[in-house]
């Protein structure tokens, strides 16, 4: 499918060079946050390293500076300081949180927002001064484009105020601003002889497309620059205009936005102008002053040409963009002839004035059901490709697209799915998408991987293999008359390689003795893994029991031996806090392994300032709600994984083309899975059903499944990332992305930590009735 670009050739090799960080990243998030130029930070570098800025308070220059930043900021509006007044704040959210608790409603009048609205501005009902709350219907407010013939609008009638959003966050939808003046001049329709004040959440529509204010001129805008520069983060602006000053009644103050202030009387006087009334405190002054680095940047790699400003050829080239992963998405197809997409829009992306550079959709099995969009986000990290999913914070619009009743929202919740997680469907209803989005900096070839891994990942060719159930599956593996256990792995560093056991190895309260009992952490102290530096798995440890040794091995350096037995007396100075992490979810009081080992490391990951840390035996860890003490695990003590599972799930990969060699080994299959304990049974998966087993005495209850992510895509001998077998898990198991079952046991204290498990030990199994 043809492109054209609005950029130019050198145009776009200007605006690579500027952006080597993503090197083989592929960044589709730009709704999020877009990317800032290098050229840009080094500029803000060099303003700060080489002027002196001080506090706008004390410094007439630094305080001409931002004036600079006001006036640039309104031209790229294109409008004036006459027309608007600009309140600094720390972005979108607490510039709608500012009208909201502000604006003087009178008797009666009514806060008025658009249901597909983020819920920054839902949570706007929480603090209007008005009882009158009423949610708004797109097609409802669509209506008001035809102008009626008579105006609703009457001299001195209520003041009342309409919050939406120029662009949907969600599907890039872009509202016609004209709805700004029909409702202004004639009211809004079931709102009769009532005032409104307008006020646009513009944060998505302004990071790529130009907000004309000298034609449309809402009352208030907000807004926030990390979607229009990338940096500084944390800054933005409410944008006033002036016949709506008189409707703001701001109650705090702070800092220099008073006259007068007596400190032993409530008394004070406000500063005359809307800015230094409401800008509380000093603001960010370094970073309002490199804005000017972010406008400069902007004009340097998009320059005006053939009659359209900057901000308009980037809304060009982004819709363009937009506008061709739109249709490749469209067009897949399975073998069968059935979508592979389900697009999300308002538009057939045709007019740029009525959509904006975001793709919302979800992926389809051949059957017609739903890939969920945890599973999709996986596959996609999988790739080195950026994106977002969810609702994006926009219930509204979610709801409305995926057709969720508030039952179904409701039922949902009930069944455990909230904002934010990996619950992505419930009952085979997806709760969320699939939302990529797209920047002045974003490259066709970026679309063209996305659609690459979608076609490699989910679209199904035509097989001749039979299909067979996994109840129909015969006895064709290994037939035990009772499971066995065939190895003991454990995993002393945590996201390193495994020590793997063949003969018996030692209980202790948290598990297998020694299992991710260290941690890797970064300088700032953030615990290192394989999603981060696939590396790790060449580091491979040894413990030397009789010599109380952890002996650290790499493919390119010499051994290094820790003794860990001068590590268990150790003093109080020794002890550093680790900070949470995504990894533990929990604070870990740790004792730091010393300079040696920490050089080797650093080193053998070719990363500094690395340091090597042991979790604290005067600290407990537990998971969750459970009493049972646990190591830097993730979840849970034990996780058991079955080698004839792992047998038949290799056999359902329709092929291995990403694999160097081919189809890998049994054993390095089941290395990727990271098991503690590996069996083998007579049929494959029916640790599924198994509700506890003993081994050599020792009951261990079954704690539920372990779910998968792209962690079991990457081959523990080289550290290089596949898609394969996380797409088949994902395929064969309808989107749960679950593998191994979990395990833990209670821990009786007899005096003793030397209790074994013994390799080639029967499991006595307890099932349930559910396979």
């Amino acid at each position: 499918m043809h492109f054209e670009s609005e950029f130019s050739e050198a145009e776009t090799s200007a605006i690579a060079k500027d952006f080597t960080r993503l090197k083989d990243k592929c960044y589709l998030d730009h709704a999020g946050a877009t990317l800032y130029a290098e050229s840009q930070i080094r500029a803000a570098h060099e303003q700060l390293a080489q002027q002196l800025l001080c506090n706008p308070h004390t410094s007439r220059s630094t305080e001409d500076l931002i004036d600079q930043v006001r006036f640039r900021l309104l031209r790229h509006f294109n409008t004036r300081s006459s027309e608007y007044q600009v309140i600094f704040t720390s972005g979108t959210t607490a510039s709608l949180k500012l009208v909201a608790e502000s604006f003087a409603f009178e008797d009666g009048g009514a806060f008025v927002y658009l249901r597909d609205s983020h819920t920054s501005v839902l949570g706007m009902r929480e603090v209007v001064g008005t009882d009158r709350i009423c949610p708004l219907e797109r097609d409802v407010l669509l209506q008001n484009l035809d102008t009626p013939k008579e105006s609703n609008v009457v001299a001195g009638g209520i003041s009342s105020l309409l919050v939406f959003p120029a662009q949907c966050n969600f599907n890039g939808v872009k509202y016609q601003l004209e709805l700004i003046k029909n409702i202004k001049d004639h009211g809004l329709i079931g709102y009769e002889r009532e005032r409104f004040y307008m006020c646009v959440d513009a944060a998505s529509y302004v990071s790529t497309s130009f907000l004309d204010l000298s034609k449309y001129k809402p009352d208030f805008v907000c807004l926030s620059f990390y979607k229009i520069f990338g940096f500084p983060t944390g800054l933005g602006a409410l944008l006033v205009r002036h016949n709506a000053v008189d409707t703001l009644n701001k109650s705090y103050y702070g800092g220099g936005t008073v006259k007068i202030a007596m400190s032993g009387k409530n008394f004070h006087v406000k500063r005359d102008s809307l800015t230094e009334r409401f800008e509380d405190g000093t603001i960010a002054f370094t970073s309002i002053v490199s804005l000017l680095n972010g406008f400069y940047t902007l004009e340097r790699l998009a320059p005006s040409a053939n009659g359209l400003r900057v901000i308009e050829r980037v809304s060009k080239q982004t819709f363009l963009l937009a506008r061709y992963c739109y249709r490749r998405l469209r067009a897949l197809r399975h073998a069968n002839d059935r979508e592979v997409i389900k697009l999300y829009h308002d538009t057939d992306f045709e007019d740029p004035k009525q959509q904006g550079a975001i793709v919302n959709f979800n992926v389809l099995h051949d059957d017609g059901s739903f890939v969920g969009f945890a599973e999709f986000s996986y596959m996609a990290q999988v790739h080195d490709i950026i994106l977002r999913t969810g609702c994006f914070c926009n219930p509204g619009a979610c709801q409305r697209l995926l057709g969720l009743t508030d039952e179904d929202v409701l039922r949902q919740y009930d069944a455990g799915h909230i904002c934010g997680d990996a619950n992505d469907l419930i009952d085979g209803q997806p709760t969320g998408s699939v939302r990529v989005s797209f920047g002045y900096m974003t490259r066709k070839e970026e679309i063209d991987r996305l659609l690459d891994m979608i076609q490699k990942c989910y679209i199904k060719k035509m097989s001749t293999k039979t299909s067979v159930s996994r109840s129909e599956i015969v006895l064709q593996y290994k037939n035990y008359l009772q499971p066995r256990l065939k190895m003991i792995c454990l995993f002393p560093i945590k996201s390193c390689g495994a020590f793997k056991v063949t003969s018996s190895w030692p209980l202790c309260s948290k598990g297998l003795k020694y299992d991710r009992e260290f941690v890797i952490v970064d300088e700032n102290g953030m615990a290192l893994t394989q999603k981060k530096c696939v590396e790790m798995c060449l580091i491979v440890p040894r413990v030397d029991l009789r010599a109380q040794e952890l002996i650290l091995t790499h493919p390119s350096m010499a051994d290094h031996k820790l003794d860990m037995s001068s590590l268990i007396n150790a003093s109080e100075s020794q002890l550093v806090k680790l900070c949470q992490t995504k990894v533990c979810q929990d604070n870990i009081q740790a004792i730091d392994c010393g300079d040696e080992v920490a050089d080797w490391i650093s080193i053998a990951l070719q990363t500094s300032g690395l340091r090597l840390l042991r979790q604290s035996d005067e600290e407990t860890r537990t998971f969750r709600q459970s009493t049972k003490a646990i190591s830097l695990s993730n979840q849970a003590q034990f996780l058991l994984i079955n080698q004839t599972s792992v047998h038949w799930l290799a056999d359902q990969v329709p092929d291995w083309d990403d694999m160097p060699n081919g189809k890998p080994s049994l054993s390095s299959l089941v290395d990727r899975f990271r098991g503690n304990l590996i069996i083998e049974t007579s049929r494959p998966m029916e640790e599924n059903s198994w509700n506890n087993i003993v081994i050599n005495g020792q009951t261990l209850s079954v704690d539920g499944p372990c779910s998968r992510c792209q962690m079991v895509c990457i081959d523990q001998a080289t550290g290089t990332k596949t898609t394969e077998p996380l797409r088949t898990i994902a395929r064969e198991f309808k989107g749960k992305m679950r593998f191994g079952i979990y395990l833990s046991f209670d821990y009786l204290k007899d005096g003793s930590d030397n209790r074994l498990i013994h390799c080639g030990s029967s499991l006595t199994i307890h099932r349930s009735d559910v396979l």
